[in-house]
């Protein structure tokens, strides 16, 4: 079973990408994020078309998540995260699949720092490590997958000095991840390339693609069910490099069947 995490830098704009991708790859399940679609123009028909049931939890021009399943339709468990009843930001959608429970993230980036936006990422990481503990508690498998907008280590960025400064290596944001992640959860990629030097993200800018000046910041974080049916992961890093590509690869893990 192939679950990917696919942040596609919105899903107009990338539609041709994405059904490429189902198409070629078939993965089993497909999380994505930054959809910037609302949920009336999200195109269900085209993914349909493509073999995969949907659910979606859309914002108009921001955000955005969803989670696609092959030949199944996802079975919504919730959207959005308790504990901010202002927040109006689409950015968490859980369902279950096949007997597997899905998370589709799309974390706050949080710049600039300091100010209210990595305020808001704290806080929200904080609501998501909640979340995860009730997860937890159901001892079932689970799979978070998502931007996380955190780069959790030293070798997951291509410069450590060039990203000093910005939000998505702050002390706060890898204490934060590390808290989730020391609740018992999996993750999935630095298992599987330990040595780290593994990108996720190139940005658009400065030729980054080309220099392969990337970072990891897309994460598929397992329960201890699913860690026990881990089998591989990786990044499907050359859709990166296709025409009006979104900036982000999709990134993956496989389990075992139960």
């Amino acid at each position: 079973m192939k679950i990917v995490s696919y942040n596609v830098n919105g899903i107009k704009a990338r539609l041709p990408r994405l059904i490429e991708y189902l198409d070629s790859e078939q993965p089993d399940i497909v999380c994505l994020q930054e959809l910037k679609s609302s949920d009336e123009t999200f195109p269900e028909s085209d993914i349909r078309d493509a073999g995969y049931g949907a659910i979606w939890h859309g914002q108009k021009g921001f955000n955005g998540v969803a989670i696609l399943a092959r030949d199944a339709d996802p079975v919504e468990r919730k959207r959005g995260l308790e504990g901010d009843p202002d927040d109006v930001q689409s950015r968490y959608l859980e369902a279950e699949v096949d007997g597997l429970i899905v998370a589709s993230i799309y974390l706050p980036n949080g710049n600039p720092v300091p100010g209210p936006k990595f305020e808001y990422k704290l806080g929200w990481f904080d609501r998501l490590i909640d979340r995860a503990s009730a997860l937890l508690a159901e001892e079932r498998a689970v799979v978070l997958a998502g931007d996380y907008n955190v780069i959790p280590h030293d070798d997951d960025v291509f410069s450590v000095h060039a990203m000093a400064s910005d939000a998505l290596m702050q002390p706060e944001s890898r204490a934060a991840y590390r808290r989730l992640v020391a609740q018992g959860w999996t993750d999935s990629l630095r298992t599987r390339f330990p040595r780290g030097g593994v990108w996720t993200f190139w940005d658009y800018q400065a030729g980054a693609w080309q220099r392969d000046a990337g970072f990891r910041i897309d994460h598929l974080l397992l329960s201890p069910r699913a860690a026990d049916r881990f089998a591989d992961a990786g990044v499907d890093k050359r859709y990166r490099g296709l025409e009006k590509a979104s900036d982000h690869a999709p990134t993956w893990v496989r389990l075992n069947k139960a």
